[in-house]
């Protein structure tokens, strides 16, 4: 294995750095940052500020942002070079630069959309989901069809042009903030469950929604339920073939277990945890001097590095056009145990103070490990939960017979 860079590559990275330099100064970093971490993910609900979208267009435009979307579409264009957007990361991280949006329109909608929507749809939302102006909400989950999602049963009918939605979604991530949602619906309420369900994209502010929040043990309400009451979406907001939403919905689920599983935001919050421990006493010594602590560190970064280099190993392999198979299953299974077992290892290192409010004055890092080690249960269950991902990997990746009872 080689791990240096070549001469072409160097050069590349010297183009970004000097890129970097001139169009994301000392003056903008001293603005503020925007959210990332557990913000980003769950889609941040304060909007991106115009300086950032300024920035984001000029890395666009030089192909260094969004490479996998069409120019036409508002995206970089650029051939799959894993090692280039490998040093865009690093690079744009060290400037402490806007990169690309995380949350479920960017990284799960936009995908889906290039593989089955219509130049319309593509024209209509692609552009405004990457620069953030245009947010999104995830509607799939209902009271009962959660891991059997197939068994849902919101219906929309076709009424003239339009499709009239009834039902109830629930553990709508940002429902609150977004202004459109891509959901899974049954339009075929008489053929076979995986048969007759569609995709529609439904804007938010339509006459007949209501959201309510639900409050979770963190003290906020990012999950929400979603009610539908004779909902008018145009029949043109279809994605897909009418009846094929779960195959629609087969892309965007792989796209949010890769979101789920990447090894970034672990990243992230590894290196924060690290500083936490350097900069804490407990009995007259630094946390990191403890020697069950170290170990710990040890092995948590130890499989954090795993993680990264799996996902160098899924990159090239999709710059060969291979297909990852039983490589491309395991990431989310992988990613958010690792993300449990890190957000308990930073509530050792914050002690007792790991128990106050997130924002008390005394809370190790501002409680913000906390709520970092709670949320990684919930995204234990998110996109499938573990044994649901263990069987996807036995059944699909392995061969092994399915459950009996299926």
């Amino acid at each position: 294995m080689n791990l240096s860079w070549s001469p072409e590559y160097e050069q590349f990275r010297e183009e970004v750095r000097t890129f970097l330099a001139a169009e994301w100064t000392d003056a903008d970093r001293a603005a503020g940052p925007e959210p990332e971490g557990l913000a980003a993910f769950t889609g941040a609900s304060v909007r991106v500020d115009e300086r950032a979208t300024a920035f984001r267009l000029k890395a666009i435009a030089r192909g260094y942002l969004y490479r996998h979307v069409p120019r036409r579409w508002g995206g970089g264009e650029q051939p799959p070079d894993p090692l280039k957007a490998t040093i865009i990361a690093e690079e744009f991280k060290r400037a402490r630069a806007p990169f690309e949006i995380m949350g479920q329109g960017p990284s799960m909608l936009v995908p889906t959309l290039l593989e089955h929507g219509t130049d319309e749809q593509k024209e209509r939302f692609i552009r405004g989901t990457l620069l953030g102006h245009i947010r999104w909400c995830q509607g799939y989950s209902e009271p009962n069809a959660g891991s059997d999602l197939a068994s849902l049963r919101t219906r929309a009918e076709l009424d003239g042009d339009h499709w009239v939605v009834n039902g109830h979604k629930i553990w709508t991530s940002n429902a609150t903030d977004a202004d459109w949602m891509f959901a899974l619906v049954r339009t075929e309420p008489e053929r076979p469950k995986h048969e007759g369900i569609s995709y529609l994209l439904i804007d938010m502010k339509t006459p007949g929604i209501e959201v309510r929040p639900l409050r979770q043990m963190t003290g906020d309400a990012d999950f929400n339920e979603v009610f539908f009451d004779n909902v008018r979406v145009p029949a043109g907001n279809i994605v897909g073939a009418r009846g094929q939403g779960w195959q629609v919905s087969r892309s965007t689920l792989k796209h949010e277990r890769a979101l789920i599983g990447s090894a970034a935001l672990q990243r992230r919050t590894f290196d924060g945890v690290l500083l936490m421990a350097q900069a804490l006493e407990r009995d007259g010594r630094r946390v990191v001097d403890d020697p069950v602590i170290r170990d710990r560190l040890v092995q948590v970064e130890t499989r954090l590095v795993a993680s990264e280099l799996h996902g160098h190993r899924l990159l090239t392999m999709s710059q060969r056009g291979e297909d990852p198979g039983l490589a491309g299953l395991v990431t989310k299974l992988f990613g958010t145990q690792l993300g449990y077992d890190l957000g308990k290892l930073a509530m050792d290192v914050s002690g007792g103070g790991g128990m106050l409010a997130p924002g008390e004055p005394c809370a190790p890092a501002m409680g913000m490990f906390g709520l970092a080690y709670m949320w990684s249960l919930g995204v234990l269950i998110a996109g499938g939960t573990a044994n649901i991902q263990r069987n996807i990997i036995a059944e699909r990746g392995l061969g092994l017979p399915r459950d009996a009872r299926r």
